[in-house]
């Protein structure tokens, strides 16, 4: 490999053919000085796009969001110091979501740290709870392709999450060895299965035996070839199937065997109160909310990768591909006792459970928000993904949002991170522009990555923002237990976010009511460009459907 002088191959260009190599589709950031620059100039000859964010949180969503739809792995930069900083809720976001994501930090040569104390921390010790790994490269003549190969390759490795690379311009500009033939991260599914015949065989048992199973989808059946074959052992089995936000439409809503969405909550319990076994397909616990494990029958684990469980012991656990095993399973499953009346009088319960009618405080009910959303979609044509920002909107979102396939619905489980749902919304329609995106956001989440509304203007991508707006932190406002604090503790006077969106270069547009909503989602899905549609929300119902789904 050479540089564009026909000289020997600098820092930058191996790590970006490294990143080429694994699959990366583009890069996000909000660069510095020293090597962030050189990285983006390599990247343009490598014809490897680079987006530039507002704020690095925002850019590392964007990048673990392009690497769940993508399977390959996302790549960040970030000048070092503050950038760093900035950066390290999004790294958090992705390790706690399995995202794989390499952030690349401009770093200290050792003549720096001889005198050099500005800007300075310990960028791998900060980031060491959540990263899988991390080098530095602080001078030239390194062999920074297969540092980064190494990188991403421990990245991919289930279960996925994010790493570090710290690159200095010396490093990036100076002459590094061309990347190396080595083999590139597997999918999961290529994967062979570990010695786990004992266990598969114990399973296999364990599921002849049940009459009553249940399945729980979890973010690891998002893999299209587990996916596949999940859903024929529920078809086999005839049994109800519930999904994990991460995991909404591996099972589709309208598949009559779909049971709802699991948390670990109340929600859900009937339906698994009359389980005599509990099926968990890829369900990392990290997707779970902090309360005890609720069910005595035995659990069958099936996962990528062994992994810490708090909930109970599983009577039979299984790691490695998922879609083998799952296979396996199937080839010697028999018919459940369920019927498809009981599956669907749960379903039904499930859902008038966690409805949400107006509050009498005036303004759409949470629930009327998703379901018109998704009924100017139809009328419009439009299939967008959607992106769910954290709060209490999240719940209506996510169960009232009809899914198809994975990945028609994204969320920020394991971290639950406010902020994610505007920057997730870009990268699902920079991934797929034919689509393009809605995301559903909180005022409080908006407020924290309102930049980005610029980063999709600029972009021009085919983005519709439905904030609720009751301008208050609603979700916190529910934990009070009738305490009472400071005014302003929870909340704020009520902004003009279609103003904003407008003065961003957007379009802004406001409702509050049904028919002004609708129409204005008709408008907003007919335009090229990203439109923000404010929406004064009802709060009222929210109580209720928390004690719901969390009893």
């Amino acid at each position: 490999m050479a540089n564009a002088q026909g000289g020997a191959a600098t820092g930058a260009a191996v790590v970006v053919a490294a990143m080429r190599a694994a699959g990366t589709t583009r890069i996000f950031g909000v660069p510095g000085g020293g090597s962030s620059l050189d990285l983006i100039a390599a990247a343009k000859a490598a014809g490897l796009p680079f987006v530039l964010a507002r704020q690095e949180t925002a850019a590392m969503i964007m990048a673990a969001t392009t690497a769940e739809l993508t399977g390959t792995p996302g790549a960040v930069l970030v000048t070092r110091g503050p950038g760093v900083g900035n950066a390290a809720n999004g790294m958090a976001q992705a390790a706690l979501d399995r995202a794989p994501v390499l952030l690349l930090a401009d770093g200290f040569t050792e003549a720096e740290r001889a005198f050099a104390n500005h800007q300075f921390f310990d960028h791998a010790a900060m980031l060491a709870p959540v990263s899988k790994g991390a080098a530095k490269l602080t001078g030239p003549r390194s062999a920074a392709g297969a540092t980064a190969a190494e990188l991403l390759a421990r990245a991919m490795a289930a279960p996925r999450g994010p790493v570090l690379l710290e690159l200095t311009a010396a490093a990036a500009r100076g002459e590094s060895a061309p990347l190396p033939e080595i083999a590139q991260p597997v999918p999961e599914i290529a994967q062979p299965v570990p010695a786990v015949a004992p266990e598969l065989g114990a399973a296999c048992r364990l599921l002849a035996e049940a009459r009553r199973p249940v399945v729980i989808a979890g973010l690891e059946a998002t893999n299209p070839a587990a996916c596949t074959a999940l859903r024929r052992l529920i078809a086999t089995l005839g049994c109800p199937a519930l999904v994990t936000y991460k995991a909404k439409g591996v099972v589709p809503d309208a598949d009559p065997l779909f049971g709802g969405v699991f948390t670990g909550g109340e929600a859900e319990a009937p339906l698994l109160r009359e389980a005599d076994l509990i099926l968990l397909a890829g369900a990392d616990p990290v997707e779970f909310i902090p309360q005890p494990w609720r069910y005595a029958v035995p659990v069958l684990d099936l996962g990528t990768a062994p992994r810490p469980l708090h909930y109970q012991a599983p009577a039979v656990a299984a790691y490695g591909a998922l879609a083998p095993m799952l296979e396996r399973l199937a080839a010697g499953a028999g018919r459940s006792t369920w019927t498809m009346g009981e599956i669907a009088a749960h379903r039904t319960a499930w859902l008038r459970a966690l409805a949400n009618a107006p509050g009498g405080n005036g303004g759409l009910s949470p629930q009327a928000v998703v379901e018109l959303a998704q009924a100017a979609c139809r009328r419009a044509g439009a299939d967008p993904r959607v992106a769910v920002d954290a709060g209490a909107h999240m719940f209506p979102a996510t169960t009232f949002w009809q899914a198809a396939r994975p990945g028609d619905l994204l969320i920020s489980n394991g971290l639950a991170t406010m902020g994610f749902a505007l920057p997730a919304g870009i990268a699902a329609a920079l991934h797929d522009p034919a689509r393009g995106a809605v995301a559903f956001t909180g005022d409080g989440g908006l407020l924290m990555a309102l930049g980005e509304l610029a980063t999709a203007a600029t972009l021009g991508a085919k983005l519709v923002v439905v904030v609720f707006n009751d301008a208050s932190l609603s979700l916190i406002d529910i934990k009070t237990d009738s305490r009472v604090l400071p005014e302003g503790a929870l909340g704020w006077p009520e902004a003009d976010f279609a103003a904003v969106m407008t003065a961003l270069g957007g379009i802004g547009l406001r409702a509050a009511d049904e028919a002004a909503y609708a129409a204005a989602l008709d408008q907003a899905l007919a335009a090229p460009g990203p439109v923000l549609v404010d929406v004064r929300v009802d709060p009222g119902s929210y109580p209720a459907q928390i004690k719901a789904l969390r009893g």
